[in-house]
């Protein structure tokens, strides 16, 4: 009997968007740094509150209103037309949906801005959206996949472009921090790649409301100590501004 035969696949779509983003994310010098935070009060407020919103609409919010006091958080390295930074006035978050396209699970991008001004329940109903709406309905969904059908060196210019001569357009459209989450699977990505400055990323909450959150930064832009102390005020906000919204859904609902 012969030995059976593999075959070959093309690249998908969405696998020739990820391998794009693979290309640049390898030339940024990530760093990740984590911390265990313990969020009982916030696990039992979030319990309670009517309507619940969801995680990493709280985690993204906690780490925007950081990022509105330490502009380190929105700064990205830019290569062209000479090493430079480039600070933009507000957070972006990037985030990364599971989405299915065609017959593949596929991992698609999309833009929340102004984070740290919104809502929880603003943010999770952006979020919802982009989980719900069709893909070939949402535009950043429909922009990245038509980007994917050009031939690769004009999608790698492309994408090289927007990521180093245009510091507004690159953060207004592929974010000044990426999220990257796994919890809700019950696992959690050590050290996730990506081209962004930042990328935020959490594992599964504990019982007793531990839960261990780590920021992969980039290097050229901001040392670690930086990134240390920004994960510290970032579980002061989720204790503090992040469990007063939520203790005012209860409330809310109470009434």
């Amino acid at each position: 009997m012969k030995n059976p035969a593999g075959r070959r696949l093309p690249l998908s779509l969405p696998r020739t968007l990820i391998c794009d983003v693979l290309h640049f994310a390898r030339k940024v010098p990530t760093v990740p740094v984590e911390r265990r935070m313990h969020l009982a009060e916030v696990v039992a407020a979030r319990q309670k509150a009517n309507p619940r919103p969801s995680w990493v609409a709280i985690f993204a919010k906690a780490f925007a209103l950081v990022a509105a006091t330490r502009p380190e958080l929105r700064r990205c390295y830019m290569g062209f037309p000479w090493p430079h930074l480039y600070e933009h006035p507000v957070s972006v978050a990037s985030v990364a949906f599971e989405r299915r396209y065609r017959d593949e699970d596929a991992v698609l991008f999309a833009p929340v801005r102004r984070l740290d001004t919104r809502g929880l329940l603003e943010i999770d109903e952006k979020l919802r959206y982009y989980k719900t709406t069709p893909v070939e309905k949402v535009t950043p969904f429909r922009r990245a996949l038509r980007t994917a059908r050009l031939p690769r060196p004009l999608r790698r210019f492309v994408m090289w472009f927007g990521l180093n001569a245009w510091g507004r357009k690159r953060s207004h459209y592929l974010g000044t921090f990426g999220v990257s989450v796994y919890a809700g699977l019950g696992a959690a990505s050590l050290h996730p790649l990506s081209p962004l400055t930042c990328t935020l990323n959490y594992g599964v909450i504990g019982l007793d409301g531990s839960v261990n959150v780590r920021l992969i930064y980039d290097h050229r832009v901001m040392d670690g100590s930086t990134v240390a102390r920004a994960l510290d005020e970032m579980e002061g906000v989720l204790k503090n501004e992040i469990l007063a919204e939520l203790r005012y859904f209860e409330a809310l609902d109470a009434a």
